[in-house]
């Protein structure tokens, strides 16, 4: 029998959880697919006030075929584990893709694996993704070579449709989108910068203001031991 695709999914503490489990929503309706949910040491992990357990040990897995890196508020933590970022840049050694949700992009970034790689990530820290000598693209899902990642949090689910369209075709792609009656139609137009209003990107900014502080100052110590700045 055809040995199965491997999706790994590594997750840490405070990870946005629509960041995996949109994709993997609609990853687990692949045929001949294991979608592995993993983090360090195969501990429980908190996302927005989830808990997800029964993970597997992502410093035990050997190989997978897609790498999907997920984004969230504990992305700077996972960036200063040390065992996090063994595995992810393990596996994405010998892994045909490599991808990412959000702020998942700057753990790629902090891996050393986007340098001169157009990619994307949340509108917020998108311009970050130049500290490691990436290109920052506005697009909600980007492609450079065999690298794709996808924008802020629901991008995923975008993502997730290119990602399966790329492995197994449209039809299939198109198929579970029907299945899940990803339709979306939102009642706001407010998704965007450019499309919301002051007052909504003000209060949106001033409510992260703090923690953006301590995350930019991870990301620029992670730049520097990569001697990108």
């Amino acid at each position: 029998m055809p040995t199965p695709l491997r999706i790994v999914i590594p997750v840490y503490q405070e990870v946005t959880q629509l960041d995996f489990t949109g994709p993997h929503q609609f990853f687990s309706y692949l045929p001949d697919t294991r979608v592995i949910v993993a983090s360090v040491a195969g501990r429980p992990v908190e996302a927005n006030g989830l808990v997800f357990s029964s993970l597997a040990d992502l410093t035990a897995i050997d190989q997978c075929d897609l790498l999907c890196v997920p984004g969230g508020a504990g992305c700077g933590a996972a960036i200063e584990d040390p065992r996090y970022m063994a595995a992810i840049r393990r596996l994405a050694g010998g892994a045909r893709y490599i991808t990412s949700v959000c702020t998942g992009s700057l753990i790629l970034g902090a891996a050393g694996l986007l340098v001169g790689k157009r990619a994307a990530c949340h509108w917020a820290w998108r311009d970050s993704l130049s500290l490691f000598g990436a290109i920052p693209d506005e697009g909600r899902v980007v492609r450079d070579g065999n690298i794709i990642t996808g924008g802020g949090v629901t991008a995923g689910i975008d993502f997730a449709l290119v990602v399966i369209d790329e492995l197994f075709g449209d039809v299939v792609a198109q198929s579970i989108q029907l299945g899940l009656e990803y339709a979306p139609q939102p009642p706001f137009n407010a998704g965007r910068p450019e499309s919301s209003s002051p007052q909504v990107y003000d209060a949106v900014m001033a409510k992260n203001r703090e923690s953006a502080a301590v995350r930019r100052e991870i990301l620029v110590n992670a730049a520097r031991a990569l001697r990108l700045t």
